[in-house]
Formats: C-alpha cells, sequence, structure tokens
C-alpha cells in the first residue's frame, strides 16, 4: 500500500494490530483482573477508542494533504495518552497518578478533529 504519510500508515497499522491484540487478552486473558479492578468498561473504552482512530489514520494516510500529518500526530498521541491511561486504570493503576493524563489524551483527540474540520472549511470552494 503506498501512502503520502508513511509514518500514519505506519501509525495506523501498529494501533490497529495492538488494539485487536489487546481487545482479544482483554477479552480471554484478563477476566481475573477485571473482577478485582472493576476495569473491563475502561478497556473496551480504550480499546474502541484505539480502533476507531487506527482506521481514521488509515484513510487519513492516503491523503496528500499537509495538514494530514498534524491530524494524524494529534490522534497517534492522543490514543497513547487516552487509550493508554485507561488500559492502566483497568489493570488497577493508581487513579491520582493518571488523572491528568486521560482527559489529556481526550484533548489531543478533540485537536485532531478540530485540526481537520478547520482544515476542511478553509478549503477553496470548487
Amino acid at each position: 500500500m503506498r501512502s503520502s504519510h508513511p509514518f500514519l500508515l505506519t501509525a495506523a497499522a501498529l494501533l490497529g494490530l495492538t488494539g485487536v491484540a489487546l481487545g482479544a487478552f482483554g477479552a480471554h486473558g484478563l477476566k481475573a483482573t477485571f473482577e478485582v479492578t472493576g476495569g473491563l468498561e475502561n478497556w473496551k473504552t480504550a480499546v474502541f477508542y484505539q480502533l476507531i482512530h487506527a482506521v481514521a489514520l488509515l484513510a487519513l494516510a492516503s491523503r496528500a494533504e499537509p495538514i494530514a500529518r498534524r491530524v494524524g500526530l494529534w490522534w497517534t498521541l492522543g490514543v497513547i495518552l487516552f487509550s493508554g491511561s485507561l488500559y492502566l486504570l483497568a489493570l488497577g493503576a493508581p487513579v491520582r497518578f493518571l488523572w491528568p493524563v486521560t482527559p489529556a489524551g481526550g484533548l489531543a483527540l478533540l485537536l485532531g478533529w478540530a485540526t481537520l474540520s478547520w482544515s476542511a472549511l478553509r478549503q477553496p470552494k470548487p
């Protein structure tokens, strides 16, 4: 597959791969952990956001626009912070340590979408 942005294609592939793997691991290998931590919903949310943004990155990787890289960087950072912190919370990590990380990741995801929206609105009319 050819991409105007190899970084975005690589990020999409890695987020997709690890999202599927972590989803399966959570469903089959962490049942006992989730009974103790009550973290199943956090895990599901983390996997969902990771996979949605992997697909979005894949679509973005085929775009030649320079803004695509900036959007992709926001989304990649957002997934790492948002989903990563939710995975850790689901496994029982202390909330006091991670409370600022999850919203920061969510903000990065939002900034990616806002950047994409702004770019779309600024395109010349046909």
